[in-house]
């Protein structure tokens, strides 16, 4: 079985992760706004959880560290 951080996610899947609308994830995979890998399976759009993970760290505002 593969580790948890690496299992891809549909984009629908990623969205509800990130407490986002699953169109501003095609919105920014379109634009580049942010820089969130993404992977092309077929014509699916996939996600890591890894992936989100550090995106959400990397995009942190606030608390003690700034």
């Amino acid at each position: 079985m593969a580790n948890v951080s690496e299992q891809l996610l549909s984009r629908k899947e990623a969205s509800k992760f990130l407490g986002v609308q699953e169109n501003t994830l095609a919105v920014w995979a379109t634009n580049k706004r942010y820089k969130l890998p993404f992977y092309k399976v077929g014509r699916l759009v996939k996600y890591k959880i890894s992936d989100l993970e550090k995106f959400i760290q990397e995009n942190q505002k606030g608390g003690c560290d700034e």
